[in-house]
C-alpha cells in the first residue's frame, strides 16, 4: 500500500496505491479522507493500516485514519493529541501502535500509543 504523498512537489495526495506483486500492479484504492504527505502508515494485526500524522493543505496534521483492505474503505479515526510530521510509528508486541518524534512547529520528544 502506498498511501498518498504529493504531486511534482505541488499537490499533496489524497489517493492510496496497491502492489500486487504476483501480476506486478498498481491499483488505486478508494481516497482517503485527507490529503498528506510526511505521515506514516503501519500494518496492524488484523490487516488494516493506519496512517498518523503528516503535512497537508492544513498544516501539520493530528489526523489519523484507518485503511480496511477487504472493504477498501478508509475511516477517520481518534485524532493524536499533537500534530506531527517526519516522525515515526512501530507496532509494539501486544499490538498497540507507538508514535514518537517528527516536527509541527518545534522538534518532538513526545510520544503517543494507538
Amino acid at each position: 500500500l502506498l498511501p498518498g504523498g504529493e504531486n511534482n512537489g505541488e499537490d499533496y495526495l489524497d489517493c492510496a496505491e496497491l502492489y500486487d506483486s504476483t501480476t506486478s500492479t498498481w491499483t488505486l484504492t478508494g481516497n482517503r479522507n485527507v490529503a498528506r504527505k510526511y505521515h506514516t502508515a503501519t500494518v496492524l494485526g488484523n490487516g488494516n493500516v493506519l496512517v498518523t500524522g503528516g503535512l497537508g493543505n492544513m498544516g501539520y496534521l493530528s489526523i489519523t485514519e484507518l485503511y480496511d483492505p477487504t472493504t477498501d474503505t478508509w475511516t477517520l479515526t481518534t485524532n493524536m493529541n499533537v500534530a506531527r510530521a517526519y516522525h515515526s510509528a512501530s507496532i509494539l508486541g501486544n499490538g498497540n501502535v507507538l508514535v514518537t518524534g517528527g516536527v509541527n512547529a518545534n522538534h518532538l520528544k513526545s510520544a503517543e500509543l494507538y
